[in-house]
């Protein structure tokens, strides 16, 4: 199923059972990806010393806080932290259903990318489910300015991303990327890039209580002069790279895959939670759509950009 989004729901073939750090808390983190139904959606489901199996979607309404990293949090203490990365990885795969089961208050960094969840992902496959695939249609701009980072949903025939982020530091400088999302082009161009951050914030991050379990071996470290990880970027641009996979875990908490296309400025965490909540207070900014059924063609002949051109608008 590699490389399609067709006309219904997926989920996970197998339950996916992994085990790291979290990157702000310092502490060990078991998580487990199992399969769902059609028209759960994703969902979180926490049990720590301070909740037992408590659940909470992965919808912008939960979103608690956006200070390096996204948490969503039920409104009565249980909260989860640094979703973006797995999210961005069952979303970039086209994973409509799981239940992410978590016994920590923050999902494992891993390597600082989404690629381990990629690559588990991809060892057990999708299956297909009998619903409906779901679109969340973007019918008109909606454009949010804070402190000179600018990000805008536009309408688009499929899932677009244009990033650009600009930084003093010559090491990082000015760098865009704009690419059409679809399971291939995430595996191959988004899923690797890793969390970056500066030696210069380490001992103001640590005193914040934030960062304690960040290392050569999950962040691209930052000097003065040079980049301290002894392999060096992944990718030239890993920067922006970075920025774009976290664009598209934050985005996945529209509740379904986006037709549109996101353009940001210098933006973040906080400027992606901005963006969907100016979207949703809009009712005529956006409407659901559903897949049609093409009986005569087969499921791993359909693209996304196909699909999205036949969609009929569904506001139930």
């Amino acid at each position: 199923m590699k490389g399609f989004i067709g006309a219904r729901q997926t989920t996970l073939a197998s339950e996916i059972s992994l085990t790291g750090t979290g990157v702000h808390s310092g502490a060990p983190v078991s998580i487990t990806l199992c399969p769902a139904d059609g028209d759960t959606g994703l969902r979180f489901q926490i049990s720590n010393h301070d909740a037992d199996g408590i659940e909470i979607a992965a919808d912008q309404q939960w979103v608690t806080g956006v200070t390096l990293c996204t948490v969503l949090g039920d409104g009565n203490g249980t909260s989860v932290a640094t979703v973006e990365h797995v999210l961005a990885a069952l979303r970039g795969l086209g994973v409509d259903n799981a239940l992410i089961e978590i016994d920590s208050a923050e999902v494992p960094i891993m390597d600082g990318s989404a690629a381990p969840f990629v690559e588990a992902i991809d060892e057990v496959g999708l299956t297909e489910l009998e619903a409906p695939r779901r679109f969340l249609k973007v019918l008109k701009p909606i454009c949010v300015e804070e402190n000179g980072a600018v990000g805008e949903l536009t309408p688009y025939n499929g899932f677009h991303l244009d990033i650009e982020i600009d930084f003093e530091t010559p090491l990082i400088g000015n760098q865009k990327l704009a690419i059409d999302v679809n399971p291939g082009s995430f595996r191959r161009e988004i899923a690797r890039a890793r969390t970056f951050g500066f030696m210069s914030d380490v001992e103001r991050l640590w005193a914040a209580g934030l960062a304690l379990g960040a290392s050569l071996e999950n962040t691209v470290a930052i000097g003065d002069d040079r980049i301290i990880n002894r392999e060096g970027l992944r990718f030239s641009d890993e920067f922006v790279r970075h920025k774009a996979l976290d664009a598209v875990g934050d985005l996945t908490l529209a509740g379904a895959p986006l037709l549109g296309s996101y353009r940001s400025r210098r933006g973040g965490h906080r400027l992606n939670a901005l963006v969907l909540k100016a979207l949703f207070a809009d009712a005529e900014a956006w409407t659901m759509v559903e897949a049609p059924r093409y009986r005569e063609v087969r499921h791993a002949e359909l693209s996304h950009r196909l699909a999205a051109a036949n969609f009929a608008a569904d506001r139930s």
